[in-house]
């Protein structure tokens, strides 16, 4: 994460926000970070830490209407490594779940008293500061739609800093993390939505708002993909081998309904032949209930004991039903409860 520190224009005194460095020499932000600053840009990282270091940069561009800005790292010191991986981004599916996120910002009620003798100043250590702040929260997706942003649930802070200011000051920038991906970066807080909410520009948003000269330096610099893959089949997490063990029994009866519906299995012998393709053990033992329904939520039982073989009995199902609307339907039942219990 970075520390992103403005200068000061016109007397006004400089903004503070947060940032992340997606490649050797660049970090992203909010624009509305850095839309007031000066020449005088800084980024700093692992502040007050023996691994500290600090550059100045450049904004590359700042949309407003994505409320996202690019920086160039002007001056990086030896000792840091000039190459760096990308991150990757992705978007959310446009539906109903909720997934685990987080963040690491330097936002305004982290100010901190520096532990620094007095008789040290001159090393330059602030006697103030800002120490970083790491937020696990939530995203309900289908919030805030209109306005293109994330909804992030987060442990409130109290609030010290008075009506006129938020706590949340100086996290916009950071980005918004869900697993291994890049979802979003926090732009703002709403008072209206209490001290536990956060609105962070959705990913997806990036690819309406910036102009396409801004999209190829978001390719380039930073490893932004050409289309974002919002397919089902992209976003479809790994199943967990305990998933079955984990719903509740009206959940499980969906996912038996959703199974029981797929052509492939409703064919004569379409339960045998998926049965003897996945493992013999499943096929050993085979619920025989008269109906296709109660065979199938059998099945599902006998999966609890053998782990790994749901997952296969998906992927089968998957080969079979290649692009059907019926194993779309049971993905879109199994996305929802691995992001519930995965």
């Amino acid at each position: 994460m970075a520390e992103v520190i403005t200068g000061r224009t016109h007397g006004l005194a400089g903004r503070r926000g947060s940032g992340y460095r997606v490649s050797g020499h660049h970090v992203i932000t909010s624009a509305h970070v850095v839309e007031a600053s000066d020449a005088v840009l800084r980024v700093r990282f692992d502040a007050d830490r023996p691994t500290e270091w600090a550059t100045e940069a450049r904004v590359v561009f700042a949309s407003a209407g994505a409320d996202l800005a690019l920086l160039e790292l002007t001056d990086l010191p030896a000792r840091v490594p000039s190459a760096l991986a990308h991150p990757r981004f992705t978007g959310l599916p446009d539906d109903d779940v909720t997934v685990q996120v987080s963040a690491v910002g330097f936002p305004l009620f982290k100010m901190r008293q520096s532990t620094v003798p007095a008789d040290h100043a001159e090393t330059g250590r602030p006697t103030r500061y800002r120490d970083s702040c790491h937020v696990d929260g939530r995203v309900s997706v289908l919030s805030n739609r209109r306005e293109g942003t994330l909804e992030v649930a987060v442990a409130p802070p109290s609030d010290e800093v008075g009506p006129n200011r938020s706590p949340w000051e100086g996290m916009s920038g950071a980005a918004v993390w869900h697993r291994d991906a890049i979802i979003g970066v926090v732009a703002v807080h709403h008072r209206a939505d209490g001290l536990n909410r956060l609105a962070a520009v959705r990913v997806t948003r990036w690819y309406e708002a910036l102009e396409e000269a801004e999209l190829e330096m978001m390719r380039r610099h930073a490893g932004l993909p050409p289309h974002l893959l919002l397919t089902e089949e992209a976003f479809f997490p790994p199943l967990p081998s305990r998933l079955l063990s984990l719903v509740n029994p009206a959940e499980l009866w969906q996912v038996t309904d959703a199974i029981a519906a797929l052509p492939s299995l409703r064919r004569l012998d379409g339960l045998d032949t998926l049965l003897e393709e996945v493992d013999p053990r499943l096929a050993a033992q085979r619920p025989r209930a008269g109906s296709l329904r109660f065979e199938v939520h059998g099945l599902l039982r006998t999966c609890r004991r053998y782990p790994g073989t749901f997952a296969a009995v998906v992927d089968a199902l998957r080969r079979w039903e290649q692009d059907s609307e019926e194993v779309h339907h049971v993905e879109h039942v199994l996305r929802r409860l691995t992001l519930k219990y995965g």
